[in-house]
This record gives C-alpha cells, structure tokens and sequence, in this order.
C-alpha cells in the first residue's frame, strides 16, 4: 500500500489547541469494524456501550516534562526533547538547531545545575546525549524541563497533568497516550462495576509513535523502538479473556501495539519487558486486540494505518470524512473513536 492511501483534508481549525474542561466529556464516535456505520456520543457513555468481561488494557506511562532550552559552550541557544533512555545517564534527543549539536559539544541548563555532552549522532539525525547533574535527575528535569507538547498544538497548555492521563505511574514518555487523556476517575469506577478489566502496560512514547511516514511504499517504513512492558497480571488477564471468547479492547494505539508485538497466533500473552518497533498497517492479523479507544489521528501517519488496519481504510476515511463535516475535534486534545 501506499502512504498516500491514507490521506483526507483536514481544516486547521479543527485540530484541538486546548483539553476541554471536563475530560469525559469529549464526543466519542462509534464505528462498527464489520460494517463501517457510525454512531455519535459522548465519552462519558462509554461504559454503556462495552460489555461485561470485556478487558480493556491502558497504557500507564507519565509523561517527562522533556523539553530541556539550553545554551552551548559556544555561546548559541539549544532545545532538546528527550526520546529514550538508554541508561548510564544517555538519552537519545531530538536537538534543534542540528546543525550546531555536534558531537563533543557540551550545553548547560539552568545556569549549571544540569550540563551535557554530546557523544553520537545516531540513524535519523537524533543526538545521544550524556547528563551529568547532582542529586536525581528526575527532580532536575521537573524544575528545568517543560511539557513537550506537540508542534501542532500551539496554546500555552494552563495546566500540565491536562496532558497526563489520570492513571499515569511509570514515567519516561516524551508524549502522552492521548486516548486516555479522556478517562476520569469516576469513569474508570463506572467501567469497573459495568464488568470491565481494567489492566495496563506500559509504552514510553517516543520518536515511533509520531515519526512521519517519508516513504511512499509501507514496507518500506521502519519504526523507531519505544520501551515496553507487560506485566505478569495483564498477560494472565489478556490470555484469560482469549481463552474464554471475551473482547480485549486497548486503550491507545500505544496499548495495541504493546499488546500485539507479543501475542501468541492464539492471542495469549506473556510477559515482557523491552523494546518495540512494531508497525500495524493494513494486512496485518490482529491476534488479541478486538477493538480500540483511540483519537482522530494525522494524515498519512501510521496511526491512521493502524486503525485502518483494525476497521478497515474505508471504513475509517468514510468515518473521518463524516467527523470531518460533523466537526470532531482533532488529535490530542481532540475528540474520541470506539472501534468494536
């Protein structure tokens, strides 16, 4: 297939700059997977349309406020978003502007209390990059890093756990699972008696969630790996409901491919701990996921692809085209789909 294939024209003015003031209370549009009709609600209803034993996986990863603006020591101005971890105090980062971090270059933060080194420059132009700081490097990142909110969203965001999901432990993300951006407390407590498992996995969403597609062939395309984990709790859950005919619903593209880069042909599931590059586009086989909570997704990205290879690409660019006209809200502060 191509990337083209996945187009549709989308108005700037629908891309959603800001969270509304209540998290549930975003449209959710319905789309059957078999036949392509659409329904229109609202998040809170989402308990009324899941069933009992259904099990829904969420993706429990917080986000870094990664953001880091610097100055080198030559004297220039320097931005980096921090993407993976990769231990010893290292993170591959995106730098802005390349052309001036190179390799040997050293930047410091808040007038010295955070410095780095640039040590490589690795696939795709990202830096690795060496902190050296005292204490824990977590609370030097709250004190001196932001929000890495997308590009696209343009809004200064007044509150920062608006771009957290409300179930959010594990951190290392560099972007939010903004499906669940629209779960409250009270919801989660509506699911639960309703029968609904609740269980999670973590992503540390970095570069691969949103790289962009540069190639026209989809083959061709290859993911950035992002650190995952499936806990021993969720594995027996997920491998449970297969076993007895029940519906595993993700949360998140993140959620879904987490889930199916470590399914068994059957659907069952084992632990893991480790990284991922898996790529879902049309022609793949689901082996776990039978339906999905997610956003309205960017043109030509892979999550697009990845729905549409859930509920088919017509049946997703007729569903688009409809939130188009009806006026959904867009991305991650942006309106909801159920696909079931």
């Amino acid at each position: 297939m191509k990337t083209s294939d996945f187009h549709f024209d989308l108005p700037s003015e629908l891309i959603a700059q800001t969270p509304l003031e209540r998290r549930d209370a975003s449209r959710l549009m319905c789309l059957d997977k078999s036949s392509g009709a659409v329904r229109h609600g609202v998040f809170r209803d989402l308990p009324d349309l899941l069933r009992a034993g259904d099990c829904m996986v969420l993706n429990d990863s917080r986000v870094l406020p990664a953001r880091l603006f610097g100055n080198l020591d030559t004297g220039g101005a320097v931005e980096l978003v921090l993407l993976n971890d990769r231990g010893n105090n290292e993170w591959e980062c995106l730098a802005r502007p390349g052309r001036k971090v190179r390799v040997g270059r050293q930047i410091t933060f808040g007038g010295g209390e955070l410095t780095a080194e640039v040590t490589q420059i690795v696939e795709g132009g990202n830096r690795l990059i060496r902190f050296a700081y005292d204490g824990i490097f977590l609370e030097a990142l709250e004190r001196l890093g932001q929000m890495p909110l997308p590009p696209y969203i343009t809004e200064t965001l007044a509150d920062s756990e608006r771009y957290q999901t409300v179930y959010s432990r594990e951190t290392g993300s560099a972007a939010a699972p903004t499906a669940g951006l629209h779960f409250t407390p009270e919801l989660l407590q509506r699911l639960t008696e309703r029968g609904v498992e609740l269980n999670c996995v973590t992503l540390h969403v970095g570069l691969g969630t949103f790289r962009p597609v540069k190639v026209e062939r989809l083959e061709e395309h290859e993911m950035h790996a992002e650190y995952c984990e499936i806990p021993a709790a969720t594995a027996e859950a997920v491998t449970r409901a297969k076993r007895e005919g029940r519906r595993v619903i993700a949360v998140g593209t993140t959620s879904c491919r987490t889930i199916e880069s470590r399914a068994n042909e059957d659907g069952t599931l084992e632990p893991y701990a480790g990284f991922t590059n898996c790529f879902i586009y049309p022609g793949y086989k689901f082996r776990a996921i039978d339906g999905l909570v997610t956003n309205f997704h960017l043109p030509e990205s892979t999550l697009i692809m990845l729905v549409s290879a859930l509920a088919g690409r017509e049946h997703v660019l007729a569903a688009y085209n409809e939130a188009v006209r009806e006026r959904y809200r867009f991305f991650s502060f942006g309106d909801a789909m159920l696909i079931t």
